[in-house]
């Protein structure tokens, strides 16, 4: 098993009501006054370090009692709490208000209204510590013990490092605190029906420079200001259905959020999710990006580019690094080498087949020719590690297998230790060869043979789209299960069927990989009750051995899974029943979302709808979590059935929207030099925008 990443992060501690802040690289996580605790995951995080563990707001000595939280956006909070009444008095006359702002950084802005008509004398302290903790030892409770300095000076409080990393932080505050190790404090008066202020800095030091910090509203490249300058370039989504405009803006919003930039080319790309993930991954921000492109087309640019610079060159077990091989994850915490084997770790099966299905995608829907020619080469590569160490045993599947005791023992989506098993329970044993791994490869092939035939390399293109139809003939012969009218989720390391019913084979519609003789009966099968919750797919069959509603991967549901799924069956609208449960999956779905406030978590429990009337969380999901931010985006463009070509100046749009989606409208759809607007409503679209040379296909 490996040590990072095999499946669910540990209940956060600290008490109920976590609070979570995001910006890019930056998180924090407080309990609901505002504190941050030792000996829990609480923290306020960046670039993968815990860079505060204590964040303790005091009023004579003790904690205020909480009133409320406000959270109006994902990097900003204000927490609302009193100073408890003196014994036998029952109102209380002081109320504590923080608001907080996430970026490079923290700002913190402490207010004291006095209510009282007297005037009121006040120590408010502020205790705060770090221990500089890896991200992955905090995330898997590993912290042995503190690793941080504490000193006063230069009117400062400055938290250093002990493992001498170049990691500290600054915090400096207005008001002229008395700045002790450990602590700021201030002896205030506060006039009757009046108020005390102060402001609060953390500066995050790394390399032993200190962040940039800009927190101010309007000010550029403040958080507030990164999100609108995001809405200013992104499609405008409206939809008339109910709660769904609110679904849309958060996913907009929370994907904004999770935007990560690189300073060297001003690229943008998307973290996989808060709070643990914030960093690039190869599966996550693919599959995000691909979600989003009817949002942002750019983003996926920038992942693909970001993606290209840490493609494998050489063959390294300890990070399993392979010449061509799309990496797993990247880190930049203290810990990062000792478990990961460095700051990049490969151990993944599926991103490389995904690299190229999404630059051909990218192409598609408006991407210059210069950008694909700068990363054709990277796409090439990709092919050439799928046809040679992605395929362990030459037998024509990808497959996987850790090289250490390190490693990933599962290197797909789902991949955490006990998530490929056989239907009575047993695991198997690798290299396994997951079914929509191949499904990925296929697409991939025939995604390249099209960027091959635009540049009139026909030969390169004939040879890929024979190697896509023998992998689609000899897929279903290997991967069938006649008994069960549904692919199996793997084959196992002796090519034996891995014969549980999963979600997997969704992903198989998607990419187009299913005949479409073997479609109608796939179809019953995902819409049968152990596999339909009401609320989504599950990702295990509930007649398996292993099956748990509660199981991060054995038998929970997780938005993106029956999104793409949904975008499969919409593929395959024309195979009865398609259109039906598509309609049937994305509404559960939407429902489930709306009793999470909007945003989609990570996962949910996968207990049938008919047992409870809400969706059950699942108590470590993330949140927000890019590839489930972005499903409704998914969802929406499968029902619009839009599909552009650029290149070809060809636009395709079959709208099939559910009654409860109301009449959509996409204004300002950037597809390369085009910007349209598109509206409909059930069976019926309009188009606005588009040039005259170009070609509207409406089914």
């Amino acid at each position: 098993m490996s040590v990072f990443n095999a499946g669910p992060p540990v209940l956060i501690e600290g008490g109920a009501g976590v609070v979570t802040l995001v910006a890019a690289g930056t998180f924090c996580l407080s309990d609901q006054l505002g504190d941050i605790h030792p000996g829990t995951a609480h923290g306020l995080f960046y670039r993968d370090a815990r860079i505060l563990t204590r964040w303790e707001l005091r009023v004579d000595g003790l904690p205020p009692e909480q009133l409320s939280v406000v959270l109006r956006e994902p990097f900003r909070a204000r927490f609302v709490a009193r100073k408890p009444p003196p014994h036998g008095i029952t109102d209380a006359t002081v109320l504590v208000q923080r608001r907080r702002i996430v970026g490079e950084g923290m700002r913190e802005i402490i207010t004291v209204r006095n209510l009282g008509d007297e005037d009121t004398a006040l120590m408010v302290t502020l205790a705060a510590e770090a221990d500089f903790a890896d991200l992955f030892a905090v995330k898997e409770g590993r912290v042995s013990g503190g690793g941080g300095e504490s000193a006063a000076a230069d009117h400062a409080l400055r938290l250093s490092d002990r493992a001498q990393h170049g990691r500290g932080v600054v915090i400096t505050a207005t008001e002229d605190p008395e700045i002790q190790p450990g602590s700021l404090a201030w002896r205030v008066v506060v006039p009757a029906h009046d108020s005390w202020q102060t402001v609060v800095h953390c500066q995050p030091i790394i390399d032993h420079r200190a962040a940039p910090m800009n927190f101010d509203d309007g000010a550029e490249y403040s958080p507030a200001d990164k999100i609108r300058r995001w809405r200013a370039t992104t499609t405008t989504l409206t939809a008339s259905g109910v709660g769904l405009n609110t679904i849309l803006q958060r996913t907009e919003t929370d994907l904004g959020v999770l935007r990560l930039d690189d300073p060297a080319d001003g690229t943008s790309y998307v973290a996989a999710g808060a709070p643990w993930f914030m960093a690039l991954f190869g599966r996550d921000s693919l599959l995000t990006s691909w979600m989003a492109l009817l949002l942002d087309s750019d983003l996926a640019l920038g992942t693909l580019r970001q993606l290209a610079k840490l493609q494998g060159v050489e063959s390294n077990p300890i990070t399993e690094e392979e010449p061509g091989r799309i990496m797993h994850e990247r880190r930049y915490g203290p810990g990062s080498d000792r478990v990961l084997g460095g700051a990049v770790y490969y151990g993944t099966a599926d991103a490389t087949p995904l690299f190229v299905m999404l630059l051909a995608e990218c192409r598609r829907w408006g991407m210059g020719a210069a950008a694909v020619e700068e990363l054709l080469p990277a796409a090439d590569a990709a092919l050439a590690w799928i046809d040679s160490d992605g395929d362990l045993d030459g037998d024509g599947f990808v497959e996987y297998r850790r090289k250490t005791d390190r490693g990933l023992a599962n290197q797909g989506w789902k991949d955490s230790w006990d998530a490929v098993g056989f239907a009575d329970g047993r695991l198997a044993d690798p290299p396994i060869a997951l079914c929509e791994v191949q499904g990925y490869v296929y697409a991939a092939r025939l995604g390249r043979a099209e960027l091959a035939e635009a540049r009139g390399d026909h030969v390169t293109a004939q040879r890929l789209r024979a190697q896509a139809a023998d992998l689609k003939s000899r897929f279903d012969e290997a991967f069938w299960m006649p008994d069960s009218g549904c692919y199996a989720m793997a084959l196992d390391g002796a090519k034996q069927p891995v014969d549980v019913v999963s979600s997997n084979p969704g992903h198989c519609l998607w990419t187009g990989i299913v005949p479409d003789e073997r479609a109608a009966e796939l179809i019953e099968r995902l819409g049968a009750a152990d596999v339909n919750s009401g609320y989504g797919l599950r990702t295990l069959s509930s007649t398996a051995r292993r099956f748990n509603p509660m199981g991060y991967h054995t038998g929970s549901v997780w938005p993106h899974d029956t999104a793409i799924a949904v975008a499969g069956l919409m593929r395959y609208g024309h195979i009865p029943g398609a259109l039906e449960l598509s309609v049937q999956l994305a509404s559960g779905l939407l429902e489930a979302i709306l009793e999470f406030d909007a945003r989609p978590p990570e996962l949910f429990c996968g207990f049938s709808r008919t047992e409870f009337r809400s969706p059950v969380p699942y108590p470590t999901s993330c949140s927000p979590q890019a590839w489930a931010s972005a499903a409704p985006l998914l969802l929406m463009r499968s029902f619009l059935g839009l599909s552009p070509d650029v290149p070809a100046r060809t636009l395709t749009i079959a709208p099939r929207l559910p009654e409860r989606a109301g009449a959509v409208r996409l204004a300002d759809l950037r597809l390369g030099p085009a910007t349209v607007t598109i509206e409909a409503c059930g069976t019926d679209a309009k188009v606005e925008g588009l040039p005259p040379d170009w070609q509207l296909n409406q089914k």
